[in-house]
Formats: C-alpha cells, structure tokens, sequence
C-alpha cells in the first residue's frame, strides 16, 4: 500500500475499545481497517466478565437492547453479593433490589439493566459482525509489528511485509500496550501496577446455575469473593452466565513472587474450597486463561494518551476500575474508543486531534469515573483485607450461630475472633481511615 492509498483510520486490537471505535467511524462513512492479533474478534480478550450496558447505548441508543435480543449478552445482573472466605468456612451477603435497573437506552420509558454478565467469544463476535455490518474492514490474525512515521507523525503501521498507511492510527490494543511503548507514550508495566489473572468458565444446566445462585431464568448473580489469594493482595469473582459460570481471581504479581506459590495451584484451591466447590461441582471446564490486568486505577491512565496521527484508548490508555467490589473495564473501553472516533470525526488533526480526543473523554465522565476511585489503591494495600478481615467476619459469624453453654459470652467471643485475626485495633483505624479517604 502507498502512502496516498491509505485509510482514513487503522485500529489496531478487535476488543471493546477498537470495535467501538471502528464501528462508530464506519457508521459515519469512513474508510477504517480493524488490525487484531488474534485469529477472531476478542480472541486474546479477557474479562471476568461483566459489562455496564450504559457504554454501549452511548455509543448508539439501543444498542444494548439488540445486543441482548440477539444472544451476545449472558445474565443480567439481578444480584450483586460480596463473599468473604476462611480456610474452611465462607459468608455471602446477597443484595437486590428487584431487578437493578436504571433509565437509559433507546426509549427513555424503557427500563434497561444496570449491568450485564458476558463472555467475550459471544461478544464480542456479535459486536464485531456490527462493525463489518457497516463497513469496517476486519483483518484477524494480523500482528502489528512497528509504526511508520514521517518527522514526529505517525502515518501508518507495519505487519510483516506490509505497510498500511492512515490519517490517524487508533492503538486499543490492551494492557502492556506495544504500541503506546513504541510510541514513547507508556512507560514500562511495572509488578505493582498490574494484577495476574486467572479465569476458568465451567459449564453446567441453566436450571443447575439458576438453582445454585437462586436466580431466575432472567437473572443473574455478580459475586467478588476476598479471602481466596492464600494472602496475596488481590481477590476473586463469580459471574453467573446463561449455561456457565465465570471464575476469576487476580494476584499482584509482586507479593505473589514473595509466596513461592504457582498461582494455579492457589486458584485450584479456591476451587475446592467448601463454600465454593457446590457451586461448580459437576461441571466442564470449556475455558481456562491467564491474562495481565491493570491495578492502579486513575493513577495508571495516561494524560496525555495521543501523538500527532495516534491516539491511545482502552485498558491501552490505563481505563479500569477496580475498587474490589465494582470491577469495570469493557464499559469504560467502549467509552474511551467511542470517544476517539468522535475526536476523529471532528476533522481536528495534529495535536489539536490529541486534545479534541481529551476533551471527548471528559465530556463523557470517563475521567471523572476513574478519578473517582484514585485512592482505593492505598486502601486495597492493606494486606489485611485480604486475609485477617476475611477470616475476622467469618469467625464473628461462627460465633454468632454456635451454640455452646458452657462458652464465654458472646461479646468475649466475638472480641476473641478479633484477635484471632491478627489485626490489631491501631491497624483497624488506620484501614478505616484509608477506606474514608477511597470513598
């Protein structure tokens, strides 16, 4: 390809963050090649998985509604638990409010999930046939290999032996983005800025799901679980999907260096944990993956994610949120791409392009989203949380339901599930302050 044959946008990576982008540009009768290293659409993705549906209807109103109607989302989420775990024992807390539901999407008189269970491979397949549907040109099994630039401009890519050439290069290729590092916008991931994640989808019967969780045919649990990283600061989830079910659990690769621990066997461990295996017995493992998965929040977003003829968006860019109890990644990626293809639309060029793109991304409360969550990393540094606390409610509970008379008191015997705990009551202050300042 020469460079006067070139499209007006590549993207490189078929996630949330590139279709969006893609599709939203195709939409508007651009010419736009979707590059991804995989063999298909969101091949190399990894979720937990969970999706908030507002993404979507802001990238096109009603747009979550067809996803729906046409198979490529799982469960919505009706129910929303927070489960701790002790060596032996576990307590979930289950909270609904009769459908989680919020206003939004093509009819405003039209109630749409606040959040839905997904797995990428139907997802993502669904979203990629939209794109194509209107005019993207998707390349699967094409691995960018370096960018081609004129002065400080970058007009284009290499992959291979081929040299495609664009207005604009649109990089949506994920955490530890090569592209943003080759293009001295991203610094090099460090182990304390990511987690290391593990996820295994197991199937079994809808009714068997349903019965499990208790949950009807239309609904679904979203459950994050603390106590099930052997002490490692991190922590787990449970997604309920139409004839499976998600199990995740992240690790901070730093602290699990110190473990000398394969995370495989920790996360088979949660597993056959009493509280956990009931959940899954009997089922088939269909899919098992490990992926890197970014930590810090807002502290991990570039600000300034665009040079003259690229922009940066996706986990690419720094977008997820992981407070320990709310995890996002695919909205804020559809937010962010979705933002880049209006910055793109606008004709800006050069580094006014750069900084229409910043513009779009505060207009859309992304930013203020992950500004939002900037101090729960201080607060999720407490290894307490990820042990003493967990073990210090279980216990509490034990002692609630045992019935012994000959036994102290009840108060004695829930101050000594204090100290059994490990957690001193200075270490409790000072996690109850970090925790008022995340909030």
């Amino acid at each position: 390809m020469s460079a006067e044959e070139k499209f007006d946008a590549i993207v490189i990576g078929a996630g949330p963050a590139g279709l969006a982008c893609a599709y939203a540009l195709a939409r508007e009768g651009k010419e736009v090649v979707l590059l991804e290293r995989g063999s298909s659409a969101g091949e190399k993705n990894y979720t937990g998985g969970r999706m908030y549906s507002h993404a979507l209807d802001a990238l096109e109103p009603g747009l979550c509604e067809e996803a729906a109607a046409q198979g490529a989302l799982e469960r919505r989420v009706t129910h929303e638990q927070i489960m701790c775990l002790s060596e032996n024992s576990g307590m979930t807390i289950d909270y609904t409010d009769g459908g989680l539901l919020h206003r939004a999407g093509s009819d405003p008189a039209v109630e749409v999930p606040q959040s839905w269970t997904v797995l990428h491979s139907k997802f993502n397949a669904w979203f990629a046939s939209k794109a194509e549907e209107a005019g993207v040109a998707l390349a699967p099994g094409v691995r960018v290999d370096s960018l081609i630039e004129e002065g400080d401009k970058i007009v284009g890519v290499r992959a291979g032996e081929d040299e495609l050439y664009a207005d604009v290069v649109v990089a949506a290729d994920g955490v530890n983005s090569f592209i943003a590092a080759s293009a001295g916008l991203a610094p090099a991931v460090n182990a304390h800025s990511v987690g290391v994640g593990i996820k295994e989808v197991i199937e079994l019967p809808e009714s068997v799901i349903e019965d499990r969780f208790q949950i009807d045919k239309d609904g679904g649990a979203a459950r994050v679980v603390l106590g099930c990283t052997a002490g490692i600061p991190g922590g787990g989830a449970i997604y309920t999907n139409r004839n499976t079910i998600s199990l995740a659990c992240v690790f901070n690769p730093a602290h699990a260096a110190e473990q000398k621990r394969r995370l495989p066997d920790i996360f088979q461990e949660f597993k056959m944990h009493p509280a956990i295996y009931p959940l899954i017995k009997g089922g088939t493992t269909v899919e098992y993956g490990g992926h890197l998965v970014m930590e810090n929040g807002w502290r991990n977003v570039m600000r300034t994610p665009y040079r003259d003829g690229l922009l940066v968006a996706g986990e690419a860019a720094g977008y997820v949120i992981n407070t320990g109890v709310i995890i996002r990644g695919i909205d804020l990626a559809i937010l962010s791409g979705t933002a880049a293809a209006q910055a793109i639309l606008t004709g800006a060029q050069g580094k006014a392009l750069g900084q229409e793109y910043v513009r779009r991304l505060e207009l859309c409360k992304l930013n203020d989203a992950m500004r939002a969550a900037q101090n729960w990393p201080d607060f999720m540094a407490s290894p307490r949380l990820f042990s003493a606390y967990p073990d210090m409610g279980v216990d509490m509970l034990r002692q609630l339901f045992t019935v012994d008379d000959g036994a102290a008191s009840l108060k004695k015997r829930l101050i000594g599930s204090v100290k059994r705990s490990g957690a001193g009551i200075m270490d409790m202050v000072r996690d109850a302050w970090r925790a008022y300042k995340a909030l």
